[in-house]
């Protein structure tokens, strides 16, 4: 079976990111433009991934067992759409996704969720590693403020802007909620 449309993989969706106040992070809107994007590619019946993170840290929301570890309403799997699970950052490793992608020879993946410079950006790297043909939504991803290594605390937009700098062109490509929507929509 061969994919001629891109997939969409979202990332660590979960109810444990909302206990973050909205405040400190970045794209308010992310989500929203999430869910439009979602709502696009279920409607041509396109390939959807959901990834979720499997803490391996009993105080971490995303223990299983503890509801901060469950998709949130909006972003729930259909019965259809695969549910990929990682104890790490990259959602390829010890996940089989690779395997599951090429087994189907999909090669083009639109990547967006949380948080842009952790699971997205691992996770997309490990992509344009293995030879994806890779997007990620920046409108579509957020983070949160950081301490740098000197110990500046940089905001949740200047570690977004860096991390998608660090993918662009190496890795993958950045694009808009409507450039990624234009895509589905060919």
């Amino acid at each position: 079976m061969i994919s001629l449309k891109p997939v969409l993989m979202i990332i660590d969706m979960q109810r444990g990111m909302r206990e973050v106040p909205m405040s400190s992070r970045n794209n308010p809107n992310a989500e929203q433009n999430i869910a439009a994007l979602l709502e696009a590619w279920r409607s041509k019946e396109a390939t959807v991934i959901h990834v979720r993170h499997l803490s391996k840290d009993r105080n971490s929301p995303f223990w299983p067992g503890q509801s901060g570890v469950e998709f949130q309403p909006e972003f729930f799997p259909m019965q259809h759409e695969k549910v990929f699970d990682k104890q790490v950052t990259d959602a390829f490793t010890h996940s089989h996704l690779e395997h599951w992608l090429q087994s189907r020879s999909i090669r083009q993946l639109i990547i967006v969720g949380v948080s842009t410079n952790n699971s997205v950006e691992s996770t997309t790297r490990a992509a344009g590693n293995l030879g994806f043909d890779a997007s990620v939504v920046a409108d579509a991803t957020f983070t949160f403020p950081k301490y740098d290594y000197a110990g500046v605390l940089r905001s949740a937009d200047e570690v977004h802007t860096m991390s998608l700098a660090n993918l662009d062109g190496e890795f993958a490509r950045i694009i808009t909620t409507a450039q990624a929507l234009e895509l589905i929509n060919q």
